[in-house]
């Protein structure tokens, strides 16, 4: 399917299952999970055989993935499609899976199946691909070329894209070390150049 445009959402909408995490994941960064609960271990094996993605969504109220049907919770209205890349078993027996997020996305509906599984209809938004770096932040992008091979095995698999607007500020907003809040209200922004002069003075030149 071709990048939509860089701002703004698109026409498309779609249903997903969900993780409501203590997380914010970011199109094009890395997700580890471990699995172990059965609707879970169920949806990862769905999700491996029809190469479909599952929802992240930080959550703001309520337990983590592992909540109990019924049981109220509260997310964010913006989450990011995640992408199963790779998937393992752990020491303590548990299935492990490894994680790129794709698509951003914005809940229309959410619903509770019968065991607990979170589901959404959701409105996919804009690509911020192929949007180029402007001069005044080329600093940022040469920042990420110089970081990505220091942030070790969990970077492995992220393709550098330091060129572009949307991938830069991407990659800074989920490793900076800042509240949740901060991170989830950049990945609603629609626009990568304004995320991009929030995060600027955070950073010194010289990094």
């Amino acid at each position: 399917m071709p990048d939509e445009p860089a701002t703004g959402e698109g026409e498309d909408t779609g249903e997903l299952a969900l993780f409501p995490l203590n997380v914010v994941l970011f199109p094009g960064g890395p997700l580890p999970l471990r699995i172990f609960e059965p609707r879970y271990v169920d949806l990862v094996r769905n999700c491996m055989r029809t190469q479909t993605p599952f929802g992240v969504v930080q959550l703001l109220s309520g337990a983590e993935a592992g909540v109990e049907p019924g049981v109220a919770t509260e997310t964010a209205p913006v989450g990011t499609s995640a992408r199963i890349v790779d998937f393992f078993p752990l020491e303590d027996g548990l299935l492990g899976i490894y994680c790129l997020g794709d698509r951003r996305f914005r809940i229309e509906r959410r619903w509770q199946q019968a065991d607990g599984l979170h589901r959404a209809a959701v409105r996919w938004l804009g690509s911020e691909r192929g949007v180029a770096l402007p001069a005044e932040y080329r600093h940022l992008g040469a920042l990420m070329q110089r970081l990505l091979p220091r942030l070790g095995e969990l970077y492995e698999a992220v393709e550098p894209h330091a060129d572009e607007a949307g991938w830069v500020g991407y990659r800074l907003a989920e490793i900076l070390p800042v509240a949740l809040a901060e991170k989830q209200a950049w990945l609603e922004l629609t626009d990568p150049l304004e995320r991009l002069a929030q995060l600027a003075p955070l950073i010194r030149r010289d990094a």
